[in-house]
């Protein structure tokens, strides 16, 4: 498969490929993938990259041939990011999406076990050719950091670390704002109500549980997934958590960029 040029110089160390889920045979996934270096204690670490609902695994290509520029003459672990099905590079749609609901065939569930599908594919084929132990550590976006905390919940000894940046709250409807039209509401002096009313529609018509998007994820039964945002303990290698970072937007960044896509429409900005 031809992979277009990127807008930067990568490293030849990042190998791009395609491949077949074992479970869904009639599709492809595009990925990347850079097996370790220099490193050969125990266990195996395999960083993975998740993407966002907006953004597919090209946010993540510079961050991953930093890692190799920078740490190369010290080493590193494997890296892997990839494109979900309909998202990116992967032209092809779940296979599981077939006769059900358009846009909702599949949810955030299914795409752990494809997640784990694949780790254990390229953890085979590509990573740890010795058998040494696995332990993964998730850099995530958005979304990604939900994919993440269950996936470490369904498959608890496999994940060593979890670096969320700005992470979705997974069991909010995204209804975070005054309600001007509510009995109780109480207006602030420099917020108007046309503004509040305006920022909810918006935001709902973007971030919504229920808005259909591109590669067919269902998010509706999210907060039932995930329904606590400290809840379950997650349980790392040698039965220790992993460990967990979290980092948020920067807020007078965040604000200046959200009203630049107002103006130009383009969400890849808040990625």
């Amino acid at each position: 498969m031809a992979v277009p040029p990127p807008a930067m110089m990568l490293p030849r160390e990042l190998v791009h490929d395609t491949i077949v889920l074992a479970h869904k045979h009639s599709a492809k996934i595009h990925y990347t993938f850079a097996p370790e270096r220099h490193i050969q204690s125990s266990p195996h670490r395999l960083i993975v990259f998740l993407n966002g609902l907006m953004t597919d695994k090209s946010t993540w290509l510079p961050v991953m041939a930093g890692i190799i520029r920078r740490q190369g003459d010290d080493g590193y672990p494997s890296l892997l990011a990839y494109d979900r099905y309909g998202q990116g590079l992967t032209e092809d749609q779940d296979p599981q999406d077939q006769g059900r609901e358009k846009g909702r065939g599949h949810d955030v569930g299914d795409v752990v076990r494809d997640l784990h599908q694949l780790i254990t594919q390229i953890d085979k084929d590509r990573a740890s050719r010795d058998r040494r132990q696995l332990h993964i550590v998730f850099v995530a976006n958005s979304i990604g950091c939900a994919i993440a905390r269950l996936y470490a919940e369904w498959y608890p000894g496999s994940v060593e670390g979890l670096l969320l940046l700005d992470p979705m709250m997974a069991s909010s409807k995204f209804d975070w704002w005054p309600d001007p039209d509510s009995d109780d509401f109480a207006p602030e002096e420099d917020v108007t109500v046309e503004v509040l009313r305006e920022q909810r529609s918006k935001f709902a018509a973007m971030f919504a549980p229920d808005v259909i998007n591109k590669e067919g994820l269902d998010r509706r039964n999210l907060a039932d997934l995930l329904p606590q945002s400290n809840q379950p303990c997650l349980q790392g290698p040698g039965g220790r958590g992993p460990v967990l970072t979290v980092v948020e937007h920067d807020p007078t960044k965040f604000a200046a960029e959200s009203f630049q896509v107002r103006r130009e429409g383009s969400l890849a900005l808040l990625a």
